[in-house]
């Protein structure tokens, strides 16, 4: 299964963004707001500079208390970004993430711009989809159909 067929699949095609002013604060409201774990950082809402989890913010009041929530997002922000295009197949999209030891990776096309975001749910969930569609047909097969 390929990446564009992923998207396609989501239940929305909604793609988060906020810019990389924004305080911790802020960016957990929005997280909290739109019931997702990871924000896309951009200053133009097409361009990756960077990705926040829910678990970068949690990493931070950890060790610094939380007075870093007043800080931007940028001071904190993943900026070395691994990322997959439309035509990638679903299973080098979960080999990177689980090399990486991350659960989401935006999604560009050909020229760089932001497409989407899948997680790690999302490929699983695609994964298993193949994977019974496989075993179908080997029933099928099996059973001379």
């Amino acid at each position: 299964m390929l990446v564009s067929q992923i998207l396609s699949g989501k239940t929305s095609d909604t793609l988060v963004t906020a810019l990389p002013s924004i305080t911790l604060s802020e960016a957990a409201a929005r997280l909290g707001e739109a019931g997702i774990g990871t924000l896309l950082i951009s200053r133009d809402g097409a361009t990756a500079d960077g990705i926040l989890s829910e678990r970068d913010i949690v990493r931070q009041i950890g060790k610094r208390g939380a007075a870093c929530l007043s800080e931007p997002v940028e001071t904190v922000m993943t900026r070395k970004l691994v990322t997959c295009t439309r035509e990638m197949r679903a299973d080098q999209v979960l080999q990177k993430m689980t090399d990486g030891r991350f659960r989401h990776m935006p999604v560009l096309d050909d020229a760089g711009t932001l497409v989407g975001l899948i997680s790690l749910g999302d490929v699983v969930k695609a994964r298993l989809m193949e994977l019974a569609m496989e075993n179908d047909a080997l029933e099928g097969m099996i059973r001379g159909h």
